[in-house]
């Protein structure tokens, strides 16, 4: 891949993750309510457990840290999907003069790959989106405060504790794309023949988004509700992140203490305290995000609301993927040919494959 096409992946992919962050936000913030453990007690009033306004407050809470984080890492995620299945298909091996490993395989395990890059860069602000989306500022006897902010003090004393959330957002990114970019490519490949055989087919940008667009729409949202189950796991378990590093906060301000008491100390004596405030900081990093296991949330809330708890949100998910999706990807797709156009360059279907 070219310099040139590197730089337009990401300029278009950042631009993407932009556009849409913003427009499709609050509806993120509404399923991350919906699957909260604290759902009726927050967003609920009533005899009839009625949807409280609190619930439609303060929906792009959190949207800052998300814009700066998803910039570069939907950069990276472009970037390692293009040319790990630019490679892959370069070098698929030949038997009986196909090739061995079908595409859909191929988009997966570019996918999957990618995902795990983009995951590294987005965990820490997915952990404090998903927490700043829960602060109640509908309260008119205090001031409102800043949901962003608010939570990050939570993590003040154990930043690292903001990675966490790493393996659960992962389990819940993996199997989505996997599912996701092989239907969106199938889908698009599908609406391109059918407009060259029909002869309708125009090759302009609009057309290119559009088409984009629709195939990532129609493939998301079915991803999206064949992985609710995780992704309902995967927001319990963020949500949890930030009490877990409020938790670790108790035993590094005894630490600190300690270390405080230790002047005047002998020397062996501090350097003793100093070994266990190192021992210590380092077990609080390697922490998982919740002291429960996914089978065991998957478990309790299917105890609590039955096999439905587990869909929760499913349906404003698939709603949310499919605006999100579609409008990722064609503004992306459509930006990599903008810009390419600008240069005096035209990229072929095989480019855009």
């Amino acid at each position: 891949m070219s310099e040139n096409r590197n730089v337009d992946i990401w300029i278009a992919g950042a631009f993407a993750a932009f556009t849409v962050d913003l427009i499709v936000y609050p509806l993120d913030t509404i399923k991350t309510r919906l699957q909260s453990p604290d759902y009726k007690k927050l967003y609920t009033n009533g005899p009839n457990n009625a949807v409280s306004r609190s619930m439609f407050r303060g929906v792009y809470q959190g949207v800052g840290s998300v814009i700066i984080a998803t910039l570069p890492s939907s950069g990276a995620f472009f970037t390692t999907y293009e040319g790990i299945k630019w490679t892959l298909q370069q070098h698929n091996p030949q038997w009986a003069g196909s090739n061995l490993l079908p595409q859909p395989l191929l988009h997966s395990m570019a996918s999957g790959a990618a995902e795990l890059v983009s995951c590294a860069i987005l965990t820490p602000a997915e952990v404090i989106k998903q927490n700043a989306q829960m602060v109640d500022n509908s309260k008119t006897d205090r001031p409102r405060v800043n949901a962003t902010l608010e939570t990050m003090k939570r993590f003040r004393s154990n930043p690292f504790a903001l990675w966490r959330g790493y393996t659960a957002l992962a389990s819940r990114n993996l199997p989505f794309t996997a599912l996701q970019f092989p239907m969106f490519e199938r889908i698009k490949q599908s609406i391109r023949k059918h407009r060259d055989d029909n002869g309708t087919r125009t090759n302009t940008i609009l057309e290119s988004g559009l088409i984009t667009a629709v195939s990532a729409g129609t493939g998301g949202s079915i991803a999206a509700v064949v992985t609710t189950p995780i992704d309902v796991v995967k927001t319990r378990i963020m949500l949890a992140a930030a009490e877990s590093a409020a938790q670790d906060q108790r035993p590094i301000m005894k630490n600190a203490e300690s270390a405080k008491d230790a002047v005047g100390k002998t020397a062996t004596e501090t350097l003793k305290t100093a070994k266990e405030n190192v021992i210590e900081a380092a077990k609080s990093v390697a922490k998982p995000a919740s002291s429960k296991g996914s089978m065991q949330i998957a478990q309790e809330i299917m105890a609590e609301h039955g096999v439905k708890g587990l869909f929760r949100g499913g349906a404003l998910r698939a709603v949310w993927t499919m605006l999100g999706s579609g409008l990722y990807l064609g503004v992306y797709e459509s930006g990599r040919i903008y810009l390419a156009s600008r240069r005096g360059e035209t990229l072929s279907d095989e480019d855009l494959k």
